[in-house]
């Protein structure tokens, strides 16, 4: 390692204004800043600061997602090997099926997602951000087992220019980028991102074709008018159960099932103060709240899917994952602590609303975080106006002591 720094000192002045190669400074600033500590310091007056830089928050974020990216690694192969009848598959194998799949994801949302990245990074002569690790990441483990790596490439690209670059990059974006991503490719492809539960196909003679199933909130969805022991019977006639839904050994998206792994990465995130805890119990309250409400509208002609309890919408399709890893981000969600606490408990609310009322779209994570992605600068602006408005009256009542 020594070697490469003292070479790249070298060859440093190439790469720096007026250089040969000036116009790849973000490329060599982006390798000399993740191999090593950048040498540059803050000039001008001393700036209070701590130890967390963006690479440590963003380096976090992606240590956090590797237990979900490894169990979905895991998952996506237990499936295919599963569903094919593959005789004596063990852990090993169902990982190396598993990688088959996933990993060319994750390469094509890299390389094409990166190429964005840099492009931009070249024109506006900007810093390599590490934002993109995480972006990388988070969007294909949103995403089936057998998406279509085209597809994968045009989510990307819409999550990080349109997402994100054209607003000026990392910091200044008001949507989650690979949120946005996926969002993109539900509308515009919604045969290959949603509706039923997907498990790798393949093209050998002596294999089935592929397999299907209703997901959990699909069953919810269509269970007939009841109470909530219609709902749950239904479930349960599917082969959903809490237990079988918490452990996420099932089919669906690579990694959103995963449960016990999502609360592990949830874990890192809190102890590390990246991710807010606020947010995240905000959430919880916000599906109890809205849980709760559709209860009482148990009726005549109204779907059992109302009666629900709310406990089973945590489990039930993304919501832990978006409430951990989408709804955390630091650029697009609330800042103020009292804002973090209302930004949470409206996903939450709004992620049930959409879910019980929406026959078209029974998830609802998506489109909550979205929605409060854009009122999030709404939220902190009558927060801040709240506690100023609260001070006043204090220095009023004390002045006049």
């Amino acid at each position: 390692m020594k070697f490469l720094l003292e070479r790249m000192e070298k060859d440093a002045h190439l790469f720096e204004k007026g250089g040969k190669f000036e116009k790849l400074y973000p490329l060599f600033e982006a390798q000399d800043t993740f191999l090593f500590t950048p040498s540059d310091v803050t000039q001008g007056k001393t700036h209070v600061r701590d130890s967390i830089d963006l690479k440590r928050v963003m380096i976090t974020v992606v240590l956090a997602l590797l237990p979900c990216f490894l169990f979905g690694i895991w998952n996506t192969g237990h499936q295919y090997n599963t569903v094919n009848q593959i005789e004596g598959a063990t852990f090993i194998n169902d990982v190396l099926m598993g990688a088959r799949f996933v990993m060319p994801i994750v390469m094509v949302s890299y390389i094409v997602g990166g190429i964005w990245e840099v492009l931009f990074c070249v024109v506006r002569k900007h810093e390599i951000n590490e934002g993109f690790l995480v972006t990388g990441l988070l969007f294909p483990l949103t995403l089936p087992p057998t998406i279509p790596l085209w597809q994968v490439a045009a989510g990307i690209t819409f999550g990080v220019v349109i997402g994100k670059e054209i607003f000026g990059g990392t910091g200044f974006n008001f949507l989650n980028p690979a949120l946005t991503a996926r969002a993109f490719l539900f509308f515009a492809y919604p045969a290959q991102i949603s509706g039923e539960i997907w498990t790798v196909v393949t093209d050998k003679a002596n294999t089935i074709a592929g397999w299907t199933a209703a997901t959990p909130l699909a069953v919810a969805a269509a269970a007939p008018e009841g109470d909530a022991k219609t709902v749950v019977s239904a479930l349960q006639e599917a082969g959903y159960t809490m237990k079988s839904m918490f452990h996420g050994v099932e089919g669906g998206s690579i990694a959103e099932t995963a449960f016990i792994p999502i609360i592990v990465g949830a874990l890192i995130l809190i102890l590390t103060r990246i991710g807010s805890w606020r947010i995240m119990a905000g959430g919880f309250v916000g599906i109890a709240i809205g849980g709760l409400l559709m209860n009482l509208l148990v009726g005549a002609e109204i779907k059992s899917f109302v009666a629900l309890p709310f406990w089973y919408h945590y489990v039930m399709g993304s919501f832990l994952f978006g409430i951990v890893f989408m709804a955390t981000d630091p650029v697009s969600a609330a800042a103020t602590n009292m804002g973090k606490w209302i930004y949470g408990i409206l996903i939450g609310i709004i992620t049930v609303l959409i879910r019980v009322t929406n026959p078209a779209y029974p998830e609802g994570v998506m489109l909550s975080v979205l929605f409060m992605n854009v009122m999030a600068p709404l939220i902190d602006h009558y927060v801040v106006q709240f506690h100023i408005k609260k001070r006043n009256e204090h220095i009023r009542k004390f002045s006049h002591a």
